[in-house]
């Protein structure tokens, strides 16, 4: 396997939302390099259905906004970043329009776009574009990231390691020691096979989250908490990792693969029963089936377990066939296409693992605690989410720090002089001889997590369970570490090395908190307990270890 370096000013892992905004604000004065697993549109972003909550109504208000945002996160938000998010909104909505993304425009002349509404909102302030946002968004940025001469992009490219400095000394690579940062990553080329070392002044880190963690999820294939994983490993504080919102109504099919069924369709009036047609929101939480995520999959996941059925229904039947090909084209037609009408009969649904409201700790510019290292989007733990993200605040969250970060460094000199200060990064060392009989390993280790997460760290946990998972996953590490050398690098290896990790992060913060808070549901400790614990629960490897 051979090696090349290649030197940038910024280095950007990860090609969504957060991602792309930042190298598009940075560009016109640095050379960046966007390095992304698989192509460029395979981003969370890209199957975003819903859109992105922002004030945008006289009919709305950003304490309004505010106070939503804090109620659904149930005591951990940081008020001061909450604000920052909120307030910034309606100025980041305007630029994506003005970069061409088709928001839905509204019919009345008091707004500019037409607004949705979903669950923990008090008010319509969702901007959309009909169920397929997250698309629209990804399309245009990738255009634009395309024509700027300053970025270059590379699909099938997956980060390896973050290189730190202290870590290289330690090794003995270095011989003098300037300061701990971060200097870029090792990357491997999946297609071309070749080892790339990616030296850069400063590194973003927007990987996406960890849903493949589990069984059930709503995520695409790339979400295997790389960012988290590979700043984890650096020695980066992580923060919150217990708290995984499980989307309630995820398509219950047996040829539907992770296609998640918008939070919009309750909005729209959507409501959810069981096999004999009866409404049980009711039972749970007062705004019915308006309720915050963590109530409604709880309520699904509780109705389950009482009848024994394999899932729930979503029943939208009741509204106009022509409004719902308008409003959810997306989600029409992929239900027609497995024999479903529904607009003559309800969805089955069941919750899915959707989103990590835990991540690398940052500041409010996206820093994390090793510097020159930002971290921004679902791999980031900002303050705004607290225990329970409020729906379609995560792609208003990835605009607002993308924007935030980018001031921060666009703030700061241009870093062309300082290329000659990098560091002889030595290239990563692969072992002489490799296994490839031994690629059995993966996929049974792979499974293995993802089914040992979602029955013992899913939506209601025991002590019990977390601490048989914990042991589970050491012996799972220990298996990985003995074989790792013994097989050749490849992406499922990587993938499965940072999958295990964010397993067992998971699985340490969740032992650390012995209360009920937001998506964090313990039997043994069913209450919220603010006096000891309304505070972010923070590991990192030199804590734990």
């Amino acid at each position: 396997m051979t090696n090349e370096t290649l030197t940038y000013d910024i280095l950007v892992i990860g090609s969504g939302i957060a991602g792309l905004t930042f190298a598009l604000k940075v560009a016109d004065r640095r050379k960046v390099a966007v390095v992304t697993k698989k192509e460029k549109v395979e981003t969370s972003t890209n199957y975003a259905q819903g859109g992105i909550a922002s004030v945008l109504s006289p009919e709305d208000s950003f304490d309004l906004h505010i106070q939503d945002t804090i109620t659904s996160g149930d005591g951990l938000c940081h008020p001061d970043v909450v604000e920052m998010v909120v307030r910034s909104g309606p100025d980041r909505i305007q630029e994506l329009f003005q970069m061409g993304v088709g928001f839905v425009q509204a019919k009345q002349e008091s707004v500019a776009f037409d607004l949705g509404r979903e669950g923990g909102h008090s008010r319509n302030r969702i901007v959309h574009a009909r169920d397929m946002t997250g698309r629209e968004v990804e399309g245009v940025l990738v255009g634009l990231a395309e024509a700027h001469a300053n970025i270059d992009l590379f699909e099938n490219h997956i980060a390896i390691d973050l290189i730190i400095e202290c870590h290289l000394l330690k090794r003995g690579l270095l011989t003098t020691q300037r300061q701990e940062r971060c200097w870029g990553a090792y990357v491997l080329d999946i297609e071309g096979n070749t080892l790339l070392t990616f030296l850069a002044t400063d590194t973003l880190l927007c990987t996406g989250g960890a849903g493949k963690v589990y069984v059930y999820t709503s995520n695409p294939d790339v979400a295997t908490g790389d960012g988290v994983a590979m700043a984890y490993r650096a020695g980066a504080q992580i923060s919150n990792m217990e708290f995984v919102q499980f989307h309630p109504t995820c398509l219950y099919h047996p040829h539907a693969k992770n296609f998640l069924i918008t939070e919009a369709v309750r909005g729209e009036g959507g409501r959810l029963i069981d096999k004999s047609g009866r409404a049980f929101m009711e039972k749970y939480h007062p705004l019915k089936d308006l309720a915050c995520r963590d109530v409604v999959a709880r309520a699904i996941d509780t109705e389950i377990k009482h009848s024994g059925d394999d899932c729930v229904y979503l029943d939208i039947s009741h509204r106009d066939n022509d409004f719902l090909r308008q409003r959810f084209p997306t989600i029409y037609e992929k239900c027609l296409s497995l024999g479903m009408d529904v607009s003559r009969e309800p969805i089955p649904v069941v919750p899915a693992a959707h989103y990590m409201c835990g991540g690398v700790s940052t500041d409010r510019c996206g820093r994390t605690s090793i510097q020159h290292l930002y971290a921004l989007g679902e791999s980031a733990c900002t303050g705004l989410h607290g225990a329970n993200r409020l729906a379609s605040n995560s792609l208003l969250e990835a605009l607002v720090f993308a924007h935030s970060a980018a001031e921060d460094l666009n703030s700061q000199p241009t870093s062309l002089a300082e290329r000659t200060a990098f560091p002889l990064v030595p290239p990563l060392k692969m072992p002489s001889t490799a296994n490839n009989s031994e690629m059995v390993l993966i996929a049974y280790n792979w499974d293995i997590i993802r089914r040992l997460m979602w029955n013992y760290v899913g939506i209601v946990r025991t002590d019990n369970r977390l601490r048989l998972a914990q042991n589970h996953l050491a012996q799972i590490q220990r298996e990985i570490n003995e074989h790792y050398p013994n097989i050749s690098l490849n992406s499922d290896l990587i993938e499965l090395k940072n999958l295990a990790t964010v397993a067992e992060i998971i699985v340490a913060c969740a032992l650390r908190r012995r209360e009920s808070r937001g998506l964090h549901f313990n039997v043994d400790y069913p209450n919220k307990d603010d006096e000891r614990w309304r505070r972010d629960t923070r590991i990192s490897l030199e804590q734990w270890s």
